[in-house]
């Protein structure tokens, strides 16, 4: 951790330490102390331990969305554009797994200072997701029936709750995950899974 920059280890000892203890449990002499700094030098990098916590819950919030974005921008249809945003969602768990650990433990220690421009951005991905169910139902790709709310936050809650039970060391890499999970979605989205751009995205059957 010697090498990293000072700020990077300010950042790593925060995330252990408020995993194990708690945000209310860790103080900046604490943080300090773990990460071979100086108060100076911690608050030179942040204004408080308040400004650190958003920092940890703003870094992968922004980089899901700053994806969700990318991949609708990037691609021509929803369907496509809904397999980059799961895929890229669903990794986000892997990038950022004790980030995201303390954001479900500590989040609601967040003041409204910060909390406001979080949920600003999780706001966004959220609207970002239904657009494309929206659109994917208005171009004749996805079912229909479905509710643009309900299958949003379906998917939302679905893959959010990775943090619970993913293992970086368990027998399926986040690749392997993340296309389960898009196979799942696709399947229960697309009006006709057979046409072919769909078949692109989805798990080939076992062989017999």
């Amino acid at each position: 951790m010697a090498d990293k920059p000072l700020r990077d280890r300010i950042i790593d000892t925060a995330l252990h330490l408020f995993e194990k203890y708690g945000y209310h449990g860790v103080t900046v002499d604490r943080i300090v102390a773990e990460s071979d700094t100086s108060k100076g030098g911690f608050y030179h990098n942040f204004k408080s331990k308040d400004e650190l916590l958003y920092h940890i819950h703003d870094v992968f919030i922004t980089y899901a969305l700053t994806k969700a974005q990318e991949a609708y921008e990037g691609f021509p249809t929803p369907t496509e554009r809904l397999y980059a945003i799961v895929q890229s969602f669903v990794k986000v768990f892997h990038l950022y797994k004790p980030h995201i650990t303390v954001f479900y433990q500590e989040s609601t220690y967040l003041k409204p200072e910060y909390a406001e421009p979080i949920n600003e951005k999780r706001e966004e991905f959220k609207q970002i997701i239904f657009r494309v169910i929206r659109e994917g139902i208005e171009a004749g790709e996805f079912r229909p029936e479905l509710s643009v709310e309900i299958t949003g936050m379906s998917i939302i809650g679905m893959v959010n709750w990775t943090y619970k039970w993913y293992n970086p060391d368990g027998p399926l890499s986040i690749e392997e995950i993340a296309a389960y999970f898009a196979d799942f979605i696709l399947h229960a989205v697309l009006r006709t899974p057979e046409n072919p751009t769909a078949a692109r995205f989805l798990l080939r059957p076992a062989a017999e």
